[in-house]
């Protein structure tokens, strides 16, 4: 669970898998993994998602930290852990998730957007806190704010995150970014252009690296 959510914090970007087939999914996951980052999340409005999970941890094995997105309930997440996901992250706020998260000793990152939601995530066992829909609320300018009060909490933005902000949420105090569709970019999953999403996650990997001083 330690190497997990230091991985998760090391590598600073998760890339956000919502694709139509199982088999777009294993090819966006490759193309990811060869533009250098191995911490993905799978969500559940991929068409058989669970065994997506399966199949990616068993060609991959350790090379690709395995999450779970979209998660909604806590039956959905043990079956998610059960399918080789190692971390669980939910776009709402729902302690009956972090509870079973914790019962197997897996990270979770739910999904908040208040400073009340943030504290009580915290408080209820997260390891990091997913900051939900980041750019409708102000961005990097939020994240910012949130952090005068509660800097002990690892915030993870999402919903709005590209490769022009990236560094400035890494700047504003964010622990780590989570992006979809700016990373994983539909026209080119239709288009199987999949070197296109290893361009993008090199482009995001050497923005976090540039705002966090590290070349």
């Amino acid at each position: 669970m330690k190497e997990t959510l230091a991985k998760i914090m090391e590598e600073g970007v998760v890339p956000v898998i919502r694709v139509a087939s199982a088999a777009e999914a294993f090819e966006v996951t490759k193309a990811i993994h060869e533009g250098g980052i191995s911490v993905i999340e799978i969500t559940f409005s991929v068409p058989g998602a669970l065994e997506v999970m399966k199949e990616v941890t068993q060609k991959f094995g350790k090379e690709v930290l395995l999450g779970a997105g979209t998660v909604l309930d806590p039956e959905t997440a043990r079956a998610a852990l059960l399918s080789g996901a190692q971390f669980i992250v939910t776009p709402t706020l729902n302690l009956d998730v972090i509870r079973m998260c914790k019962r197997y000793s897996a990270v979770v990152v739910p999904g908040t957007l208040t400073p009340t939601e943030i504290l009580t995530a915290w408080e209820a066992g997260s390891d990091l806190v997913k900051v939900f829909p980041i750019a409708q609320v102000g961005g990097p300018a939020y994240i910012r704010a949130l952090r005068g009060p509660l800097p002990h909490i690892p915030l993870v933005p999402t919903g709005g995150v590209n490769v022009q902000n990236a560094g400035e949420f890494i700047q504003a105090g964010a622990a780590a970014i989570a992006a979809g569709g700016e990373l994983v970019d539909k026209k080119a999953v239709a288009e199987k252009k999949f070197s296109v999403i290893s361009e993008n996650a090199r482009k995001f990997v050497a923005e976090v690296k540039k705002a966090r001083g590290k070349s």
